[in-house]
């Protein structure tokens, strides 16, 4: 019997009907066993090798009975994955800390796809933060599966939000100049970082692990070599930025394997300063990723070209910068008047 196209095989099913988790059964010695796997094509995977095996009398060592692996230990790995191998670390240490009190004594593979769904539902404000959550349940699956801890994933079936980043909040020269008079004036050592943010538009994690050995004033260059999308490129360094940083090299250790931005303070993010500082200025929706958003503007209102602005701030994609095109009307009414003339 065939179900759309595809030959039925026993043994493998889908429970619930239409929710895309499939499971395989089988029976070793008499005994049956069940196994929730996930993807259609992997369960069948699975069912082979579990059938093969049976016939060749193996006992694999998936079905001897061990210490059960928590949630906890999965999440721990996705840490240690993070701090060597991507951008920012300190991101994947926070969502470690907040996940441990509801699934970090759990087993593993005791939690479904809708219990995570419902946890992101209930605790994340936004489309976008719900994603990162679940990016994160979906890294540390994948490396249980890699390293043989867990047979599946449950984070693939949860359905991605969809993100509206049709409005891209930035700054005003005039918004800019009053939140950082009040930066300097209540927290003066932190002026440096959010000046350098707005001028180079660095992503958090790229400026708050750059170290000092990455900074070359002379050639008023940043050689940054773990970024978002994972190439490596150089940052120039304007004016502004230039002096920033020679302000933040006076006031803290800059050994080469120094950190440029030590985060000392209550928190070890800049929201314990950033948001009275925006509060005060009365600037609303606006986080530390929009001094991005700032920095990108700014330059197409200044004539820069997409493509450039591709290059500047290290969009894996010119899609991204075309977000700020609309903000160069001047080079948008030129390139249209050409079709008057042709």
């Amino acid at each position: 019997m065939k179900r759309n196209g595809t030959p039925k095989v026993k043994g493998v099913f889908e429970r619930p009907a239409g929710s895309g988790c499939w499971w395989v059964n089988y029976y070793v010695d008499g005994k049956q066993h069940r196994e929730k796997v996930g993807r259609k094509s992997d369960a069948l995977a699975l069912y082979q090798k579990r059938k093969t095996d049976a016939r060749r009398k193996v006992k694999l060592p998936e079905l001897v009975r061990g210490k059960t692996v928590t949630f906890g230990q999965l999440s721990e790995m996705a840490v240690q994955y993070a701090d060597t191998h991507l951008a920012s670390p300190e991101h994947y240490r926070t969502k470690d800390s907040i996940l441990k009190e509801p699934f970090g004594s759990r087993p593993a593979d005791a939690i479904t796809p809708q219990e995570i769904d419902e946890w992101l539902s209930r605790h994340c404000k936004t489309n976008a933060t719900a994603n990162r959550y679940r990016a994160f349940f979906s890294l540390a699956y994948r490396l249980g599966m890699e390293n043989g801890k867990v047979p599946s994933n449950p984070a693939r079936l949860v359905r991605l939000r969809t993100e509206h980043n049709a409005r891209m909040r930035f700054l005003s020269r005039a918004e800019y100049a009053e939140l950082l008079g009040i930066i300097q004036r209540d927290n003066p050592q932190q002026a440096p970082a959010f000046i350098l943010s707005v001028y180079t538009g660095m992503r958090w994690g790229e400026q708050f692990s750059l170290e000092w050995g990455q900074v070359d004033l002379k050639r008023k260059i940043i050689r940054l070599t773990k970024t978002k999308n994972g190439s490596a490129r150089n940052v120039p360094l304007n004016a502004v930025a230039l002096e920033a940083l020679k302000q933040q090299k006076e006031a803290v250790t800059h050994e080469a394997g120094a950190p440029a931005f030590p985060r000392p303070g209550p928190r070890s993010d800049c929201r314990w300063w950033f948001e009275p500082a925006l509060r005060e200025a009365k600037i609303s929706e606006y986080t530390w990723h929009n001094n991005r958003h700032t920095f990108c503007s700014w330059l197409a209102m200044a004539g820069v070209s997409t493509r450039e602005i591709q290059v500047l701030a290290g969009h894996k994609t010119i899609t991204m910068a075309a977000r700020y095109a609309h903000l160069s009307p001047d080079a948008t009414a030129s390139a249209s008047e050409k079709l008057v003339s042709s």
